[in-house]
């Protein structure tokens, strides 16, 4: 029988149809879950509609105790979430119980959140008028959600709408549903009244869009994903002028000046640019290296790269895992194989694995090329595998206009001892998020977002949550 993924109006519901989940380590099916069609999906904006009304009007503190409740939950169900993440997405173990922990960050912030949503008083001209503005709940909130991280991108989004007052209709991505559902058990045991969260699962994430662009009741969408669907689901949602954020793709630069410690640069960039199989949106797709430590980084690069373990995540000894589906692996495969056709250098890598332990899983062996150029499709376009791609650099002004010529504008990072060229290098960035000499500038209490076609809007910190609000302002004539 198969899992229900829908949770709809406070109940868990079956579908006529359901679909498999399989482990991207070895093609073992996991589960089958309920396959939802549009019906569902309305169904759910309608149980989320009727349930505003009474959440909208709950009290911050009450809506605090609940998400505060979860955080407590999700912890103690760490190794839980985090065997079950392993299993079904492929990350190693140490990572996915790195990201439990920094999705019941998002639940314990935006509890905290909830009961500071404060408003304001304006003077005005007028000794007869008072100005009072306060902020109110948007209204029924749509979410898709991605299949990299699977259970922090639904708290980063269902956090800050639930701690807003508003009430949601999630679609987790087809690949990661068991996650999905086993956060959404925590938040109905933490005390979530019936409709407020509804969760629906789709094997195919088309139909679902067009309902949620199109429902009136709908009044925004948050998605984390692509950037064409992105765009595709802002250009259906225009007509009817609902709100949207965005956290779509990433060309990260990584740019290593030759002032910094090339060791210490080539570490950091091993831990980020191979973080979740280099399937993260902030993974540094460019490494822009400054020639003079050119030699002292590319050895260390090559030495790191070349100790790192791949294999099934459930092995603690495995640092790479595999990637999404075959797709992915045919699309990192491509990119090296025109890298080299073009006359990259291969380092280290470059070949798929798929014998022995490898067979029925989807493996790419960590890679380094070094001599990338401008002419080769791993410049211009994004990874999301563990492919380190090096390109050698003379002067600043040089990379600074390199890293910004891309539509993408997420994440970039910055090598230096040099604090006036960190500070010039940041600011001349077109990037929404800089790490200076740090690989990790991401948590819950700081603002999450790209610019250009990186995305919409921001999550985490006070941003994230004003994403949920609107501003009401009240004029009286006293």
């Amino acid at each position: 029988m198969a899992i229900s993924g829908l949770y709809i109006d406070g109940a868990w519901r079956e579908a006529d149809r359901e679909f498999e989940v399989t482990n991207p380590a070895s093609g073992e099916v996991i589960a089958t879950v309920s396959d939802g069609n549009q019906a569902h999906a309305e169904y759910a904006i309608q149980a989320a509609s009727a349930a505003f009304k009474s959440w909208s009007q709950s009290t911050a503190y009450a809506r605090a105790a609940i998400l505060n409740k979860a955080y407590g939950l999700m912890l103690e169900r760490k190794e839980e979430l985090a065997n079950l993440m392993t299993r079904e997405q492929g990350k190693p173990l140490k990572a996915a119980n790195n990201e439990v922990q920094y999705a019941a960050d998002f639940l314990r912030w935006f509890a905290e959140e909830a009961v500071r949503n404060y408003g304001e008083t304006i003077p005005s001209a007028r000794a007869d008028q008072r100005f009072i503005v306060r902020h109110e709940p948007v209204g029924v909130v749509a979410a898709i959600t991605p299949w990299n991280y699977p259970i922090s991108m639904l708290t980063r989004k269902l956090a800050p709408a639930l701690a807003a007052g508003c009430t949601v209709v999630l679609k987790p991505a087809e690949a990661t549903p068991l996650c999905a559902i086993e956060v959404f058990k925590i938040l109905i045991e933490a005390g979530v009244p019936k409709g407020v969260i509804n969760l629906v699962t789709f094997s195919k994430p088309k139909p679902i869009g067009e309902v949620f662009c199109s429902h009136p009741a709908i009044r925004k969408i948050t998605f984390t994903g692509s950037t064409a669907v992105g765009k595709k689901l802002a250009q259906d949602a225009a007509p009817y002028l609902k709100r949207v954020s965005m956290e779509l793709g990433g060309h990260a630069p990584f740019i290593v000046f030759d002032d910094a410690d090339p060791v210490h640069a080539a570490k950091g960039a091993s831990l980020v640019k191979f973080l979740n199989t280099g399937q993260a949106c902030i993974s540094p797709n460019r490494i822009f290296v400054q020639r003079k430590m050119l030699d002292p980084f590319i050895e260390t690069l090559a030495q790191r790269i070349a100790s790192m373990r791949t294999g099934n995540g459930l092995d603690p000894s495995n640092s790479i895992g595999p990637l999404v589906n075959q797709a992915a692996v045919s699309k990192v495969a491509n990119q090296v194989d025109d890298a080299l056709s073009k006359g990259a250098e291969l380092v280290t890598g470059g070949h798929a694995l798929n014998d022995g332990e490898f067979a029925g899983g989807h493996f790419y062996a960590p890679t380094l090329l070094n001599k990338v150029t401008e002419d080769m499709l791993i410049y211009r376009e994004e990874t999301f595998g563990p492919i380190a791609a090096v390109i050698p650099f003379d002067d600043q002004d040089e990379v600074i206009e390199k890293a910004n010529d891309t539509h993408y504008g997420l994440a970039a990072y910055i090598y230096t001892q040099n604090l006036s060229r960190a500070m010039r290098t940041f600011e001349a960035l077109n990037f929404g998020i800089v790490g200076i000499n740090d690989i990790n500038p991401t948590s819950a209490a700081a603002p999450f977002g790209g610019m250009k076609e990186s995305g919409l809007g921001r999550e985490g910190a006070r941003e994230g949550m004003a994403e949920y609000l609107e501003t009401k302002l009240g004029g009286f004539s006293v």
